[in-house]
């Protein structure tokens, strides 16, 4: 049912807690585990970027590091992707182009802005995904 879950994390605790979903399904299902993390580019002159927002590239790869070993203690093999733009967009790119069956991620992580849940990453992937999106709040 499940044969690839993307999983995209970043260094917020719903990530975190949506890692005991994601053991779950895919011990479940057998299913093979694509962790992701963007890279967002730098803001614009004048803008100001969120306060955790994943601009570090070095950042990146220990939180993709970090997220394989918890999931190998699980016994669970998992393969890293790194990849540069939108969140939202970036993870709806990466679930088409590995063919996901499903995207599981936490209910707000690091995109929830001034302008509300409309705004969040959470949301446009829902909106934009190609597969199914299990939201764990």
């Amino acid at each position: 049912m499940f044969n690839t879950v993307l999983f995209p994390v970043d260094q917020s605790r719903e990530a975190r807690e949506a890692a005991d979903v994601v053991v779950e399904v895919v011990k479940k299902y057998g299913s093979r585990l694509i962790l992701l993390s963007v890279l967002e580019p730098p803001p614009d002159e004048g803008a100001s970027a969120h306060p955790d927002a994943m601009t570090s590239p070095d950042a990146v790869a220990q939180l993709l590091k970090t997220a394989q070993s918890l999931f190998a203690e699980q016994g669970i093999q998992a393969e890293a992707l790194e990849r540069e733009g939108n969140p939202a967009f970036t993870i709806c790119d990466v679930a088409d182009e590995i063919e996901a069956d499903l995207i599981v991620m936490g209910c707000r992580g690091l995109g929830l802005t001034e302008d509300g849940v409309a705004e969040s990453v959470t949301n446009r992937v829902i909106n934009l995904s190609p597969c199914p999106v299990l939201i764990v709040p």
